[in-house]
């Protein structure tokens, strides 16, 4: 594993059964001329197809296939691992649907440059398009993050469009196994404030592409939300003196090691 001594980001794109999508967002992120690392939790064989004429139109991403789906955290975990072995310093997670606002990134990469320890958090400004039921439903899951991290910082704690730290990543996920499926960018962001990462929110327009494909399994994925909240809960009122004296005075250096 290299160890980043610059500001050197690439692109990391967790991928499920987004074989109509892959394509066009991949063109969509070669402006930016940075690497881009597409990790394929066990798409079908569609995407598959999709992800290799992608690959054969832009040769320089690199790839890899996990052999069954596990989830999108098993998934984005495996990207920063290889990020990481690569020497990239960041890693600007971007989602296969076609959600995000790719025209941002150099805002996202202006962030991490300006603010490089800290998590850049995009913060949804949806449009017409989104549904009603998950614009108000995702607010039940930012009240908990309030009350997991005694704290406002993380802006919106679901959103898929967000650069990462690696270093400070690469420590949380080495010693803490993160849920592996919807729960995870919740997850990863309350562990990595505990641990004393800073956030920064930035703005961007979330876009609900007509016919587009969700992962998103109602019971099952809701049940795993509410116990990763009841889990991330307790965690809160273990760290509680900690992370009110980081409210109140600013971050401590006993809280950075906490995960």
């Amino acid at each position: 594993m290299s160890t980043p001594t610059a500001f050197a980001p690439c692109i990391l794109i967790p991928l499920y059964n987004h074989g109509s999508t892959i394509y066009r967002t991949v063109a969509e992120l070669q402006a930016f001329g940075l690497p881009i690392i597409i990790v394929d939790d066990g798409s079908d064989a569609a995407t598959q197809a999709a992800l290799k004429s992608t690959c054969d139109a832009f040769p320089k991403i690199h790839t890899v296939r996990l052999p069954q789906n596990s989830g999108k955290g098993i998934a984005v975990v495996r990207g920063f691992r290889e990020a990481a072995r690569f020497g990239y310093s960041h890693a600007l997670q971007v989602d296969a649907d076609g959600q995000h606002f790719l025209p941002d990134v150099p805002r996202f990469l202006d962030a991490a440059r300006a603010h490089p320890d800290a998590l850049i958090c995009g913060q949804p400004v949806f449009d017409a398009s989104a549904p009603a039921a998950r614009r108000y439903g995702r607010w039940l899951t930012h009240f908990w993050v309030w009350v997991e991290t005694l704290s406002f910082a993380i802006g919106d704690s679901l959103c898929g469009f967000r650069c990462y730290p690696l270093p400070a990543t690469l420590r949380l996920i080495q010693r803490r196994t993160l849920q592996s499926r919807m729960a995870f960018d919740f997850d990863i962001a309350v562990r990595l404030y505990w641990q004393g990462v800073p956030v920064q929110n930035l703005k961007t327009r979330v876009i609900y592409p007509q016919g587009g494909i969700s992962n998103f399994n109602m019971l099952r994925d809701n049940l795993r939300i509410t116990l990763t909240h009841v889990r991330l809960v307790f965690g809160m009122l273990l760290r509680f003196p900690l992370l009110l004296s980081r409210k109140l005075f600013g971050p401590s250096q006993r809280l950075r090691a906490m995960s």
